[in-house]
């Protein structure tokens, strides 16, 4: 394994960097921001143009056909902007479709999302803080037509700009995944302390969807999109975490307290190097992770329990302390750097917590 970055991914990540910086910087996050779903059409266009939401999409179906490594570098770098676009949504949900569809499934739905012409989002849980199959509870009946849904899913993700969901319901033959059309059904904001994340409910009230709509799901596959969220999840934590380190450390070079900057004082030096210390740690870990995804599937669990399950409690400290070394400005709205808390806050438990990640470590090692 090649530890590295090759240039042509060198190459992406600048890419992303440069469209962050001319097209969704901050100023314009908080434009989106303000808005329910906080999405842009002609930001979609432009990253669909460019390729980016057809990475891990094979060739066969209109994707580039890269690896979850590459999609790693674009999250990084498009959470270092805190970009509100449902990048993340549309990766998981073809990843699911890669895993659960059949060929027709790939060959009809893959290309239109490899090209951003459709929006699709995938839910899993229904209890978000819960990890387990027991946790999705909304089914999916059987009638004539094909099959009827009748609930509600909860903190569905880019909920109000999907066109499509993926909603992972109980069948009368086990767990799967229902593909459900935004006319099927009532989308409902919900309010989330970070808004450049938007999430709503979905109602559905005797939705019928096709037969061939219901995909089956087995328990492994269930587990599997699970640790394929927690890689997209850690990837922007990274990406963010790096830019709220970035932040703090520049702020400590210009603060000017008792006659020299506070970034001289020991007590926001060992504090800068210990947030430091955590990025670098969990980026390695997530590297690892990202890899085995395609590489050494066998290995992804452990891999991004170790992750995820450092990363959770790591960048909720980091986003803590980059509000406290900033003073008292740090907790205004005015100020970019209570942005990133915010997402520390909604990252730490998507995918599964520190406490779900690290029992889980422990598990696998046979404690």
């Amino acid at each position: 394994m090649n530890f590295g970055f090759t240039e042509e991914q060198n190459m992406l990540r600048e890419q992303v960097r440069r469209f962050m910086r001319e097209a969704c910087d901050i100023p314009r996050v908080r434009e989106l921001m303000s808005t329910d779903s906080a999405f842009d059409g002609n930001l979609w266009k432009q990253i669909s143009d460019l390729g980016w939401l057809g990475l891990v999409i094979p060739e066969s179906y209109g994707g580039l056909g890269l690896k979850w490594v590459d999609l790693t570098v674009v999250l990084e770098e498009t959470a270092r902007g805190l970009s509100p676009l449902p990048l993340a949504s549309q990766a998981l949900a073809s990843a699911a479709i890669l895993r659960c569809g059949s060929a027709d499934h790939k060959a009809n739905w893959l290309p239109t999302m490899a090209s951003g012409e459709s929006i699709c989002t995938i839910a899993l849980y229904d209890e978000p803080n819960w990890i387990s199959p027991d946790a999705i509870t909304l089914t999916a009946d059987a009638v004539d037509d094909g099959y009827e849904i009748t609930g509600v899913k909860p903190f569905v993700p880019d909920a109000l700009s999907a066109q499509y969901y993926l909603l992972a319901v109980r069948g009368p033959h086990g767990l799967a995944l229902a593909a459900v059309t935004r006319d099927q059904l009532t989308v409902k904001a919900q309010p989330i302390m970070d808004r450049t994340k938007p999430t709503g409910s979905v109602s559905l009230d005797r939705a019928v969807i096709p037969a061939d709509f219901l995909l089956p799901m087995t328990e492994e596959d269930l587990a599997y999109l699970t640790d394929v969220g927690a890689v997209a999840v850690t990837a922007e934590m990274v990406g963010a975490a790096e830019a709220a380190l970035t932040m703090t450390s520049e702020y400590a070079k210009e603060r000017i307290q008792f006659g020299k900057p506070i970034g001289q004082y020991q007590g926001v030096k060992h504090r800068l190097a210990d947030i430091y210390v955590d990025v670098e740690s969990f980026k390695s870990l997530l590297y690892y992770a990202a890899w085995t995804v395609d590489d050494e599937p066998t290995e992804l669990p452990r891999a991004i329990s170790l992750a995820k399950g450092y990363a959770s409690d790591a960048f909720a400290r980091i986003g803590i302390d980059g509000v406290g070394l900033h003073g008292a400005i740090g907790f205004t709205a005015e100020y970019d750097i209570q942005l990133y808390l915010k997402r520390s806050k909604w990252a730490r438990p998507m995918y599964g917590d520190s406490d779900y990640h690290l029992d889980r470590v422990a598990s696998l090692g046979g404690l």
